[in-house]
């Protein structure tokens, strides 16, 4: 049974220390993509034709339920995640063999299950339960040893194949910047590391030029190398960086975005929804969203900082990697200086599974910031004890 009197089960205690800004960040910028998402599939209203609301109140209504997963992580709390973590990755693990073969297939990638009129991703949610695995795997030694390392690989090269298998090559990207964030926060030797990266990087090219992959898939991936590979990925890419560059410095103004109103970007509420907020806002415009996720993954990163041991700080670190990744990805992505991989813009993209993932990972951050003098409290109890 729970022993509600251990300090991590103090409920006064614990909620003394809530990081009140890591919420706020994190909801303001969610709120800042309904905006976008809206903006982005409203469609061209007139007097005849209203606007269409449907993506508006869906986003809207999964950015409120992305709040109370925040709250429920944080009050479970990361040390009663870290006693499950097997449990956790046997989950994870099912989840995606399930997805394989009984998912939805879209666009090429059976990678969604379908439930009602909403999809579910479960390789999303297997980014949280990878940080936590390896936190809790890493975290039980000051310094990882090469067979805790190999082991630590291992334990992620499992949900990797089977998304390799989907085929989602952006989510497998994700999965190997956690990894190796991880691995340098953790105090793997620069050299190790650079091995890992390079076996990475030698995993991805023989995807490239093995049979999982579709061909147009592949050219959309290389498109950001050579324009002329793909006719229609460097046509997707040209209207999303003529749409980046109408923004100029302030903005068409909401709603007012050409290539906006116009359709000509594709998948504007999820894969280039960033090309949304440039034109509509301008350089201030993405100045601020991006700001906003600097402070964000700067709290992050300052509460992993204050952990007091290797599993928060670690578990954070994860959390840092997952999110700051994803959002270069997703700006280089629209930009042209990354492949285009369909990687979603974290809590400003359009998509249930992605919100609620990050949502879950930011409140199991707070759950370290919250519960950041437990070890104090043990060793109170303990002498009391005595």
């Amino acid at each position: 049974m729970v022993d509600f009197r251990r300090p991590d089960y103090d409920t006064s205690r614990v909620l003394r220390h809530v990081d009140f800004l890591l919420p706020v960040l994190a909801l303001l910028t969610a709120g800042i993509g309904v905006l976008m998402v809206y903006s982005a599939t409203r469609g061209p209203a007139t007097d005849l034709r209203p606007a269409e609301t449907f993506f508006l109140g869906r986003q809207a209504r999964m950015v409120g339920f992305g709040a109370l997963v925040m709250a429920l992580a944080a009050w479970f709390g990361h040390r009663r995640l870290e006693r499950m973590i097997w449990l956790v990755y046997g989950g994870t693990m099912a989840a995606l063999v399930a997805v394989l073969a009984f998912g939805n297939e879209v666009k090429g990638s059976r990678a969604w299950f379908q439930l009602a009129d909403n999809q579910f991703q479960p390789s999303e949610l297997g980014k949280v339960a990878l940080i936590v695995v390896l936190a809790a795997w890493l975290g039980r030694t000051e310094t990882p040893s090469i067979p805790r390392v190999l082991t630590a690989a291992l334990l992620a090269a499992g949900p990797v194949v089977l998304i390799v298998l989907q085929p989602d090559l952006g989510t497998v990207l994700v999965y190997g910047a956690i990894v190796a964030g991880m691995l340098f926060v953790g105090g793997l030797k620069g050299r190790h590391l650079l091995v890992l990266s390079l076996l990475l990087v030698s995993g991805v090219v023989l995807v490239l030029e093995s049979e999982v992959l579709e061909d147009y898939q592949v050219r959309r991936l290389l498109v950001f190398v050579d324009e002329e590979t793909n006719t229609a990925a460097s046509y997707n890419l040209e209207q999303a960086e003529v749409a980046i560059g109408n923004g100029g410095l302030t903005g068409r103004g909401l709603f007012q975005g050409t290539q906006n109103n116009s359709a000509l970007v594709p998948e504007q509420q999820t894969d280039f929804i960033f090309t949304v907020v440039a034109e509509e806002t301008g350089f201030v415009g993405s100045i601020v969203v991006l700001g906003l996720v600097g402070l964000l993954l700067f709290r992050v990163w300052r509460i992993g900082q204050m952990a007091d041991d290797r599993f928060g700080m670690l578990l954070s670190a994860g959390v840092f990697s997952m999110v700051s990744f994803q959002v270069f990805q997703s700006v280089g992505m629209s930009t042209g200086i990354m492949p285009i991989t369909g990687i979603p813009f974290p809590l400003v993209s359009y998509g249930g599974s992605s919100l609620l993932a990050t949502c879950l990972a930011l409140g199991l951050v707070q759950s370290v910031h919250m519960r950041r003098h437990e070890a104090l409290g043990r060793q109170a109890e303990l002498s009391r004890r005595g």
